[in-house]
């Protein structure tokens, strides 16, 4: 049984930074490419970005180009979301997801396996 688990949220400053981990439990982690997304109550889950198994290659949504990145490091199990220059639109829960296997998608449905989410609050 997979499991993800994401740390690392938290109430942050405008203009502040995070760096949230997600650790995949399993044996085949670098077989599925990655995503994390978000949502904020009463809203839909928004993706955020995905990264492909290897990590060379990834992909964001417009609103966190050029502020998030994502990464991940195979060996450990583990992918991030470095974010930076973070605005009080920013604040939602925060879920890392398990791809189905192929090429990096950002539709929800799409991902098979969620965490259970870590809260990023910004205030201005």
């Amino acid at each position: 049984q997979v499991q993800l688990a994401e740390s690392g949220g938290g109430p942050v400053p405008a203009g502040g930074s995070l760096r949230p981990p997600c650790v995949y439990s399993g044996r085949t982690f670098s077989e599925y490419f990655m995503g994390w997304f978000r949502q904020v109550l009463g809203q839909e889950r928004e993706f955020v970005a995905a990264i492909t198994r290897s990590g060379v290659g990834a992909t964001y949504a417009d609103s966190v180009k050029g502020r998030y990145t994502i990464s991940r490091d195979n060996p450990k199990n583990a992918v991030y979301l470095q974010m930076y220059s973070l605005k009080p639109e920013d604040t939602a829960v925060y879920y890392c997801a398990r791809g189905r296997r192929g090429v990096v998608r950002v539709e929800a449905a799409e991902y098979d396996s969620w965490g259970q989410g870590t809260q990023v609050t910004v205030s201005s």
